[in-house]
């Protein structure tokens, strides 16, 4: 039922207890065990899967990240991860081992190597975790020296609270190589989704750097916002665009191609949290304190669709200001017609944007600071200050075949171009995403 009153609601049409509860399926606890109170340092500030999803990363507090193997034919932590507090540990150059007894429940049939659990010590704060991989061989080279040799090995990349970068080896949980550029935090890493281990770094001193980890992590390029801090950046699946956003308001998205004239994005009325392309790059959607989630055209600048967090919304003039709804997190999943968030109003959400008034699913998730689906099945990642991470299910959405057309065209064109297409206009609209209203 509608609100008519101006009572302060976290949702437009409806009471949570009429909204769809998803399940927790899994949870994964910080190093010192769980805590009902919140410790400086402990913080999940972010949590990612593997590309293919063999493996998941979080910042598990006290300078710690803990890394996992995920079942991704069950969608689920693997028996050895569910089970990780009894197992025994043996300590190696900082990395802690985690060893179990064999397991009973056989192993996937797509996986029969024994991946351990790797407890890697940073030696500082971590503010970003990231996976990469190389998707060819690369070539040895009797004319070039290389300090590292990155060939088909899952790479993570933890960002620090001292600007430094660590590269580590998913398969030996060594460190690969240490990047110093960054003169504070860096808030974010992102690889670029074409295997060439080209990685973008976001940090609170105002930079976006670009590194070559083919070329020893070679640092290549450094782009501005304006902001004085950056939160976050990602790449589009298309990886010919890089999206950042901070504390000036607004979104910057550059082309690949020329990056001296990016496409800045306004309409949010305070700091930008989090970031994310849907799979088909052609909506971008943006997490703000304002209380709102925007999904914008990359393209052309448009907004396509707000998912507010607080009704009735706040006014511009006090958007600005503090509130108890920041939105602090958005993830688009692989159908394209479904993204979550978290807010600080105590709740996960998962909107499906064809019905977008209100969410179609909730969990009710206290002090959670980011969110992530996962590349490969309908599961959802969510990091809280406590350390720890909660896995949801959601049930499955089949696209229909209308929105399968729609994204297979999306992929190879950008918005302008389908204004060129001989087709009726509302159909344009259609591949424009221009239907997606409450």
């Amino acid at each position: 039922m509608r609100h008519t009153n101006s009572t302060p609601s976290s949702f437009r049409d409806c009471q949570p207890n009429e909204i769809e509860l998803v399940s927790a399926v899994g949870e994964l606890k910080p190093v010192n065990g769980p805590s009902n109170t919140h410790k400086l340092g402990q913080e999940t500030w972010s949590c990612a899967w593997s590309e293919d999803s063999s493996y998941f990363a979080w910042s598990c507090g006290d300078k710690f990240v803990r890394l996992v193997p995920w079942d991704k034919q069950y969608g689920r932590l693997s028996k050895k991860a569910r089970q990780y507090s009894g197992c025994s540990t043996s300590d190696v150059d900082g990395i802690r081992v985690l060893l179990d007894d064999q397991d009973e429940e056989p192993e996937s049939d797509h996986r029969k190597e024994q991946r351990p659990i790797y407890l890697i010590d940073c030696k500082d704060y971590v503010w970003s975790v990231a996976f990469g991989s190389s998707h060819s061989q690369q070539k040895d080279n009797n004319h070039s020296w290389k300090r590292v040799k990155i060939n088909k090995s899952t790479i993570l990349a933890t960002g620090l609270q001292t600007g430094r970068i660590k590269l580590w080896d998913c398969s030996t949980g060594n460190l690969l190589l240490e990047l110093l550029d960054h003169k504070d935090v860096v808030r974010e890493i992102s690889f670029a989704p074409d295997g060439s281990l080209i990685m973008a770094s976001a940090a609170r001193d105002g930079t976006v750097k670009l590194w070559d980890l083919t070329d020893d992590g070679n640092m290549y390029q450094t782009l501005r916002t304006g902001a004085k801090w950056n939160n976050c950046c990602r790449w589009s699946h298309n990886g010919k665009y890089l999206a950042c956003v901070g504390s000036n308001k607004v979104a910057v998205i550059w082309n690949m191609d020329n990056t001296y004239r990016p496409r800045v994005l306004k309409g949010h009325y305070h700091d930008i949290l989090a970031c994310d392309f849907s799979p088909d790059s052609a909506m971008f959607a943006t997490a703000c304190y304002d209380t709102r989630v925007i999904v914008w055209d990359p393209y052309t600048g448009d907004v396509l669709l707000e998912l507010g967090h607080l009704y009735p919304p706040p006014r511009p003039i006090f958007a600005g200001g503090a509130n108890e709804h920041y939105v602090r997190g958005v993830s688009f999943s692989r159908n394209g017609l479904q993204l979550c968030s978290v807010a600080d109003d105590g709740y996960l959400r998962v909107w499906n944007l064809e019905d977008p008034c209100d969410p179609q699913y909730i969990a009710e998730h206290q002090n959670a600071l980011c969110c992530a689906f996962a590349p490969q099945d309908q599961r959802i990642s969510v990091g809280d200050r406590m350390g720890g991470v909660i896995f949801y299910a959601v049930p499955r959405c089949v696209p229909g075949l209308q929105q399968l057309c729609r994204m297979t065209v999306r992929k190879k064109i950008i918005s302008k171009e389908v204004d060129l297409l001989c087709l009726p206009v509302r159909l344009k609209e259609y591949l424009k995403y221009h239907d997606l209203e409450c």
